[in-house]
């Protein structure tokens, strides 16, 4: 049986790395980030949804050890 987690894992991590490597390079760019009060947004919500995906694919693969 196909588990869900594993698709969605994968899903939110290729797009936590393209997210976080867009945040990473425009850190240098403050005209970008004017509307959000200096913040890199990019890169924080890139390494959360990251996460995010790394979680989902560790349960994952947990369950199937497991068996």
């Amino acid at each position: 049986m196909v588990d869900i987690r594993i698709p969605i894992g994968l899903m939110f991590s290729i797009i936590g790395v393209i997210i976080t490597i867009l945040g990473l390079f425009t850190v240098s760019d403050s005209d970008m980030y004017q509307k959000s009060l200096g913040i890199n947004v990019n890169l924080i919500m890139g390494v959360v949804i990251l996460l995010f995906g790394f979680i989902m694919l560790f349960f994952a693969f947990r369950k199937k050890k497991q068996k």
